[in-house]
């Protein structure tokens, strides 16, 4: 379901942005760090770049740790896996709600890999860094 509390607004700066998100959380804190380096070699076609991934954490409601679980758990610690998931749920690949369940069961109801695959049949530059 997405979020209809998100924490983030238009006066948040990309420092600013990523403390809320991440909770206090070192490894979320490391991950989002990363999404903002790399985003634009991943996902050439996000017009807002790392930002976007960020905003889309905010949507979903995946805030601290389970930004972590998420790199971690479900993703294997792959920071295109990780954005690829999130990319799969704004583009109706996979719900919300699924993703949710993904990142508090280790990964349980996704295949990661088929839906990296149909992020990158729909996004032709996805992941070619």
């Amino acid at each position: 379901m997405i979020n209809n509390n998100t924490r983030l607004d238009l006066d948040d700066t990309t420092s600013s942005s990523i403390i809320k998100l991440a909770e206090g959380n070192p490894g979320a804190l490391n991950v989002m760090m990363q999404v903002m380096k790399e985003t634009p070699a991943i996902d050439p076609d996000n017009a807002f770049e790392g930002f976007g991934t960020l905003l889309n954490l905010d949507m979903y409601g995946i805030y601290g740790s389970r930004i972590w679980m998420l790199y971690k758990d479900v993703c294997g610690q792959d920071l295109t896996k990780t954005i690829a998931l999130l990319r799969a749920v704004q583009m109706g690949i996979i719900t919300d709600s699924v993703l949710d369940h993904a990142i508090d069961n280790r990964g349980d109801g996704v295949d990661v890999e088929a839906t990296v695959a149909s992020v990158k049949e729909r996004l032709p530059n996805f992941g070619k860094n």
